[in-house]
């Protein structure tokens, strides 16, 4: 670092450094000192950029790291790093001058130890509980006997072997074998993709799609089978539209597959026997199903034939069945010819009596008849005929119309002596023919006046004559100025008389 500080001024204790020289040292101090190095701690906030990388804090109870995996590291490591996972980080400390921080540049990532493995993986099966994926509606019937089996594993262990061994005893099938890594860090992103692609074949193509998928694996660690525990796989599993057996590890072994597929075998070779039914078992049972088959109808058969027995003795002899028809056929035979011999003398008989009308005369006096009865009409058809019918319909339409005319004027006459005499009637009833006759109407302050003691409580009086109204004072005197107001005003006209249907009823007041 000597040839980084310049050599003190006089009267200074120390060297001057820039910012970016301090910068610089301190990261160089730091790689150099922490270049390799392992961290344990509990991841706290995670993000995922666009970028690819992945950018993470580890901390404990008292202190901070800031963490980031390039796009690379991240997408070869084989555990997906999640908030509150703990871990183990292998990388190297170095500084980001541009905010005076130091961070860990992670190339590595594990699960710390088997209790982190297990917790992360019970947060990963709650995950998918909630969303459904072990719901039993879900899950698909397997075939009852398939006629391809796809198998993804690895071609190389012990397991493949075991389960096409299995199927040659049972019931030989053809299997389509995808190839995957069982474990280590490229096992879950294989098995997914083989899963994936059985699904997409085309059934009946060149390389046929299978009827069945069985996901296998041998026993091993939890670690060695933490690929079948991988969102990705169980997610596959559970998206797969063909049957799927999971049949990963022991007995024992429990993983994410087991609980998303359609049926869990507990070993490959128990997978191939759910698989496929035994042949000699089905070539048996059909045998004993084609012996109860004869033999069912072999007694149908004999129970019908004693059946048939049975009702054939208890009915009657054909001859005695028959005797009673024959009988009456012979009866009937005997008695044709004199009915027909009676029929036909009934017919002469009514041939006689319709031919009896038919003589000469007769024709030749009804056509005489039609003869007469067709002139009459030919007469009509002349034309003075049709003249004369002509003269007889218009006589008939003139006094039809002269009637008619008649009719409408005496009801009009009638309609209108009505309408004068109800006018009459109003003239009569109207309050101002009472008026012409002497009387008047007296209003005080706009109101009909009926006592005397509501025209003296009354500021100012009105009297109604038949040719107009008058106006007075208090106390009966004229209305100040009333003989310049009448002379300069225009003569009161009289009421003009109301319509008969809507005249109003008198008014009710004083009349003198």
């Amino acid at each position: 670092m000597s040839d980084l500080i310049d050599d003190p001024r006089e009267g200074e204790n120390a060297p001057e450094f820039s910012v970016t020289e301090l910068s610089g040292a301190i990261k160089r101090m730091i790689e150099g000192e922490f270049s390799h190095v392992r961290i344990k701690g509990e991841i706290g906030r995670v993000s995922f950029p666009r970028s690819g990388h992945v950018y993470l804090d580890l901390k404990d109870d008292r202190s901070v790291i800031a963490g980031v995996m390039w796009k690379g590291v991240a997408a070869r490591v084989s555990t997906r790093p999640e908030e509150g996972m703990e871990v183990v980080a292998t990388g190297r400390l170095t500084t980001f001058p541009g905010q005076s921080k130091y961070q860990l540049v992670i190339e590595d990532l594990k699960p710390a130890g088997v209790g982190a493995l297990m917790a992360m993986l019970e947060k990963r099966k709650a995950m998918l509980q909630a969303e459904g994926l072990f719901e039993q509606g879900r899950k698909k019937p397997l075939p009852y006997l398939p006629e391809i089996i796809g198998v993804v594993t690895s071609p190389s262990g012990a397991v493949i072997r075991d389960i096409l061994h299995r199927l040659r005893d049972r019931f030989p099938r053809k299997v389509l074998l995808w190839p995957v890594a069982v474990q280590g860090e490229q096992c879950a992103t294989q098995v997914a993709n083989a899963i994936d692609g059985f699904n997409k074949m085309t059934p009946g193509g060149s390389m046929p799609r299978p009827d069945l998928i069985i996901v296998a694996r041998g026993g091993g660690s939890i670690e060695d089978l933490w690929g079948f525990n991988e969102e990705v796989v169980a997610r596959a599993a559970a998206a797969s539209d063909i049957p799927l057996i999971s049949a990963v590890g022991h007995e024992t072994d429990t993983t994410l597959i087991d609980f998303v597929s359609d049926k869990r075998a507990p070993t490959p070779t128990a997978a191939a026997e759910i698989a496929v039914p035994v042949r000699l078992e089905l070539l048996a049972w059909i045998e004993e199903q084609g012996a109860r088959l004869t033999r069912g109808l072999e007694q149908g058969l004999r129970q019908r034939d004693q059946r048939l027995r049975d009702v054939a003795r208890a009915l009657p002899r054909a001859e005695n069945l028959l005797q009673t028809p024959r009988q009456r056929l012979d009866a009937a035979s005997d008695a044709l010819p004199r009915a027909l011999q009676a029929g036909v003398q009934s017919r002469k008989v009514a041939l006689a009596q319709k031919s009896g009308g038919l003589s000469d005369k007769t024709l030749l006096r009804m056509i005489e008849t039609r003869r007469q009865a067709l002139g009459r009409r030919a007469d009509r058809l002349t034309p003075v005929g049709l003249q004369r019918d002509i003269t007889r319909r218009r006589e008939k339409v003139t006094d039809l119309s002269r009637r008619l005319s008649d009719a409408g004027t005496r009801q009009v006459q009638t309609l209108k002596d009505r309408l004068s005499s109800l006018d009459r009637m109003r003239e009569t009833l109207s309050y101002t023919a009472t008026l012409e006759r002497g009387y008047a109407v007296v209003r005080g302050d706009g109101a009909l006046v009926k006592t005397s003691l509501e025209a003296s409580a009354a500021q100012s009086l009105e009297i109604e004559f038949a040719d107009g109204r008058l106006p007075i004072g208090k106390g009966g005197a004229p209305a100040p100025h009333a003989s310049e107001v009448a002379a300069s005003e225009t003569p009161t006209k009289p009421t003009p008389k109301p319509k008969v249907k809507k005249s109003p009823p008198p008014e009710q007041g004083s009349l003198f």
